[in-house]
């Protein structure tokens, strides 16, 4: 599947926005990053993102257990859930999490989704993608109106080598409230379409992980987006059958599908492919299945608002997504 290379704009004036874009903006906004999933190998790369988001003019600390460790998580259950509360609670402009990997799912029923959704209608852009879906999808089931953010991470997105000038640039206009829209190209076919409906989804994994449960939104007449990492295009089939036999895909207006990678091909795959995969679920759905979103476990990726009402509208292979 090929994706090409992406384009957010401001849909106000059709602006393809790069790097180096000029924001008007009333001070810093203050920014934590908090770690209530995985651990944090080096805390290094976190104080490197850290500078980094200062450069960019947000007022950025580190959360008081964002480097804690208990085995494979950062801090025990109830040290990550204290972190959500405490961040929740501290009124901060933007709550960035600081990596995936597992251990949002722990925490889910005991979260205070109240609190969490006081602390979004006060202001607080919560931020993260890979496991935080987990989060994002619960507090949109529990929660209503609570708008997150699907986009970029402090330890793999801002503490690595490099920072991708589109990751940046779109994370810095969304949280400032400038970004209304994101474009990319899909697969000639779809030219035309014109939607709206509720934009949520996240990780592929994640969203099939919550079926079944209380913390799964039920959103109908929405448009879905999915991605995952180290899945081979088998299992990417099996969980986006899964969603289609629960009756998610079909009461969907639209399938967006990110970026799946680093999987590693297999001898018995005899020609099967990623477009294997869509062709086969393009057969068993009449709901649009799009490719092209620049979203997933890459370095460069939108910022999107998960929970919002999104237009979605085709012309030729140009999409674009706006709210």
């Amino acid at each position: 599947m090929t994706v090409p290379a992406p384009v957010h704009t401001h849909a106000h004036d059709d602006h393809e926005c790069g790097h180096g874009c000029q924001h008007d903006h009333d001070g810093p906004l203050s920014l934590t990053v908090f770690s209530a999933a995985g651990v944090i190998a080096k805390a290094a790369t976190l104080r490197l993102a850290v500078k980094r988001l200062r450069a960019h003019g947000f007022d950025t600390q580190l959360d008081d257990s964002a480097l804690a460790k208990s085995q494979r998580f950062a801090g025990d259950d109830a040290t990550r859930l204290a972190a959500l509360h405490r961040v929740a609670a501290s009124g901060v402009s933007i709550a960035m999490s600081s990596r995936g990997g597992y251990g949002f799912t722990r925490l889910l029923d005991g979260v205070d989704y109240a609190a969490l959704q006081r602390s979004i209608e006060a202001g607080t852009r919560w931020v993260g993608h890979s496991d935080f879906t987990a989060l994002q999808l619960a507090l949109l089931a529990h929660s209503k109106g609570a708008v997150t953010y699907a986009g970029p991470m402090a330890n793999y997105d801002f503490g690595g080598e490099s920072v991708d000038e589109v990751t940046e640039a779109c994370f810095v206009e969304a949280m400032r409230g400038e970004l209304e829209a994101v474009g990319f190209k899909t697969e000639a076919g779809f030219d035309g379409l014109d939607l709206k409906g509720t934009l949520w989804g996240g990780n592929l994994w994640m969203v099939c992980s919550l079926l079944g449960t209380r913390h799964m939104p039920r959103i109908k007449g929405g448009i879905l987006f999915v991605e995952d990492v180290n899945e081979h295009p088998y299992r990417v089939e099996r969980n986006l059958l899964h969603l289609h036999q629960a009756g998610v895909l079909d009461a969907q207006k639209a399938i967006v599908l990110g970026r799946f990678t680093d999987y590693k091909p297999s001898p018995l795959d005899r020609g099967y492919t990623l477009k294997t995969v869509v062709d086969y679920l393009r057969s068993v759905t009449s709901t649009p299945i799009l490719t092209g979103l620049p979203f997933g476990h890459v370095p460069t990726k939108v910022t999107l608002p998960v929970g919002a009402k999104v237009q979605l509208v085709v012309q030729g292979r140009d999409v674009l997504m706006a709210w």
